[in-house]
């Protein structure tokens, strides 16, 4: 079954489409330990360190509208963690709810092998059910818990690490 969407590299141009994605899920407490919205300008460093081809940030556009976007991000910077990224998606409240995070993280596990990556994580809130079966039905696993790590709003709130192992057989599912 051919998918409806595409991703792209992300260019310079796309940062402010990115941004807005990003803040608009600020308000909602489950996605970002961000509490106000970032700027443009803020995110400049982090656009660039995404310019690599082992740490890319790919966007998908819908009737030529970028309505989500996915980064792998190195984990701990130090070169024994080279083959190890996280992986983030953020979807534009219009997107979601239609399969398009499934898929774009099937995706990401397909071309990670690629990008010589052996193992993939997510942070994700505890209380974000919806992040977490996704990336349960990906194939993930709890590999850690930290405790009231963050406080949002004065309400203590635990991450969620989760990790999944990749090999070559990841290239050709999805």
């Amino acid at each position: 079954m051919t998918s409806p969407w595409r991703w792209r590299l992300a260019q310079p141009a796309d940062l402010p489409a990115i941004v807005a994605i990003y803040n608009s899920t600020i308000a909602s407490r489950m996605v970002t330990a961000d509490t106000e919205a970032v700027t443009v300008a803020s995110r400049e460093a982090w656009f660039a360190a995404h310019q690599c081809p082992e740490r890319p940030l790919w966007v998908v556009e819908d009737a030529g509208v970028i309505s989500a976007w996915l980064s792998f991000s190195s984990f701990y910077g130090r070169p024994a963690y080279a083959g190890t990224a996280e992986i983030s998606i953020y979807l534009a409240e219009a997107a979601r709810g239609r399969g398009l995070g499934r898929w774009l993280l099937a995706e990401a596990l397909r071309v990670a092998p690629s990008l010589g990556l052996h193992t993939a994580l997510g942070f994700i809130f505890g209380h974000n059910e919806p992040s977490l079966r996704l990336f349960y039905r990906a194939g993930f696993a709890d590999w850690g818990r930290l405790p009231a790590v963050a406080v949002l709003d004065g309400i203590p709130r635990d991450l969620v690490i989760v990790g999944r192992k990749l090999d070559a057989a990841d290239q050709h599912a999805g």
